[in-house]
């Protein structure tokens, strides 16, 4: 099983306070709670994708940390990944460490980055049955106005009609997921779980955000 989380900044207790302001209150509590549900759901034989900002950590943190969550782990490496920089901090936890990958996952396309990509790879790319078959996954912009933006570029995109080569008229499909870990309780997610998560929160993004 592979599962995505983004933005989980272990060791971060400002988080707390400002921007994110997740209630808990201290870094020590927020980072047991974290490994909780990280632990709960992955199992050792299960791989996790972070796309970044995994911890504000220094490198012996980091290290003890990576050793006590389950599975192999992999990173898309986001801007406060500053323990990376270190000499002590032991990059063989991860099984890999890239600025911006693509996979496959269950027959899909997945475009994994920090950051949000607004015309991605393969995002145009759909099944027999209309189903987009690439999906966009980032973090980096957790709950902000940022996201609000994005999530208005999607509802525009979506909304947006072409011509296709048999002159057809479609609709851009826009299949962009922002797998901030609050967003799931701090959990990691499979992609069809990050779907419906998303389809959930955007519905409700709409409701009280109208475009």
């Amino acid at each position: 099983m592979r599962f995505y989380i983004a933005d989980c900044h272990f060791y971060h207790e400002a988080l707390n306070t400002k921007m994110d302001k997740r209630g808990f209150a201290s870094a020590e509590q927020m980072n047991e709670y974290m490994m909780q549900r990280w632990n709960e759901k992955v199992r050792n034989c299960d791989e996790t994708v972070i796309l970044g900002d995994f911890s504000f950590g220094d490198a012996m943190q980091t290290n003890s940390l990576l050793k006590q969550l389950n599975g192999k782990k992999y990173l898309i490496e986001g801007n406060h990944d500053r323990y990376l920089k270190y000499r002590r901090f032991d990059k063989n936890l991860f099984e890999w460490i890239e600025p911006y990958k693509e996979i496959h996952d269950n027959g899909r396309k997945v475009i994994l980055s920090h950051y949000p990509i607004m015309c991605y790879n393969g995002q145009y790319r759909l099944n027999e049955n209309g189903e987009p078959k690439t999906y966009m996954l980032y973090g980096h912009v957790h709950d902000t106005r940022d996201e609000l933006l994005i999530d208005r570029f999607i509802r525009i995109t979506k909304q947006t009609s072409f011509l296709d080569f048999e002159g057809k008229e479609k609709t851009i499909p826009c299949c962009m997921i922002n797998c901030f870990c609050v967003f799931s309780d701090y959990a990691p997610l499979t992609l069809d779980e990050w779907i419906e998560n998303d389809q959930m929160r955007r519905k409700y993004l709409s409701e009280e955000f109208p475009a």
